[in-house]
């Protein structure tokens, strides 16, 4: 009887284990299914594109980055600490080329300088991206069909500038030893010209070209730097006369050159630079109707890039102006050489939000 009492309650006891397990066990597998349910969550969460307030924080996070990585010597050089830059410009542009040679044992001269046309430009940055728009009254109102297009640069390292131009408004006048002057109107010349030049700054942790010219750094305090040049340039051009006569040229050069910018005072940045470099490939013809020539090599011919600006700011605001121009001269003056000059002028102001 004991034996069965003992066994009875061993039996009673192994069940309450029992239930008590198999609560154990529901409770457990609950759990596991919870956590697996917040795995699953997170790895879909995972997969799931990120929204769109996640995306452009994450754009942000990674041009701000790129804007202010170091490599700078901030004594002299840094970023504006804010992330817009809103500028407006008025652009002014020209060009003039000249002809001069023997023909005959006579010296003759041809000028002519092209219609100089006037933008207006409206440009927006944001963190060192950059969107602008530019208008020529001009061309809208139908009154000067030339082209322009200016794309420029300016890296603390390197930078380039590239200008085409289609230009048909050309006047002038052509001269010649023992003749009267000829006067040349619109129409006459036809010309499209391709300048390029690029450079790279030795000192470009203190010296920066951006800060003169796209204000997208600061010059704190004056600095020089020597610079590596290479420029190119090609054209080629059709004057309509009593004889037809075409030209066409293509030049390449190397070279090197120095740029400064002065601070003279807080706010004041005032910059000047010079890019000469030596042509080493050279390609030249004339033809005058059907009979055309080739124009043999004289050294040196060179191009020559040439800079200046001046910018003051104060707070969060800035203005100043700037120009560039180019100067080409290939060939001999007692044989035949063509002078080409292309400027580009530009007065700004703006505002950093």
């Amino acid at each position: 009887m004991k034996r069965t009492a003992i066994s009875i309650s061993g039996l009673k006891q192994a069940a309450r284990l029992l239930t008590r397990n198999r609560l154990l066990t529901a409770r457990l597998l609950t759990g596991n299914r919870l956590l697996a349910a917040l795995l699953l969550a997170v790895m879909c969460g995972m997969c799931m594109p990120l929204s769109a307030q996640n995306l452009f924080q994450r754009v942000e996070n990674l041009l701000t980055n790129r804007y202010r990585k170091g490599g700078l010597d901030t004594a002299y050089v840094m970023r504006p600490q804010t992330k817009w830059t809103i500028r407006a410009r008025v652009n002014v542009s020209g060009t003039d080329i000249e002809t001069q040679g023997i023909d005959n044992g006579q010296h003759f001269k041809f000028v002519m300088e092209a219609n100089r046309k006037t933008t207006l430009s409206l440009g927006v940055s944001y963190l060192g991206l950059s969107l602008s728009a530019s208008l020529n009254p001009s061309k809208t109102a139908g009154k000067i069909p030339d082209y322009d297009l200016n794309l420029n640069c300016y890296g603390p390292r390197f930078g380039f500038d590239f200008i085409y131009q289609d230009a048909k408004n050309f006047t002038g006048h052509y001269e010649q030893d023992g003749m009267e002057r000829i006067k040349l109107t619109d129409g006459m010349l036809q010309m499209q010209t391709l300048n390029l030049n690029a450079y790279y700054a030795f000192n470009h942790r203190r010296f920066s070209y951006p800060a003169a010219f796209s204000q997208s750094y600061i010059q704190r305090r004056s600095a020089g730097s020597f610079l590596l040049a290479a420029s190119a340039m090609g054209q080629r051009a059709t004057l309509n006369g009593e004889q037809q006569s075409k030209m066409e040229m293509t030049n390449i050069g190397i070279g090197a050159g120095y740029g400064y910018n002065f601070v003279p005072a807080r706010g004041w940045l005032l910059h000047i630079s010079a890019l000469p470099t030596i042509i080493l490939y050279s390609k030249a013809s004339l033809s005058v109707d059907e009979e055309s020539m080739s124009l043999s090599y004289h050294f040196p011919e060179y191009i020559f890039t040439g800079r200046w600006a001046a910018v003051y700011q104060w707070s969060n605001k800035f203005l100043g102006m700037s120009m560039v121009w180019n100067y080409t001269h290939i060939g001999d003056k007692n044989d035949y050489a063509v002078m080409n000059l292309k400027w580009l002028f530009r007065a700004f102001v703006g505002l950093r939000i």
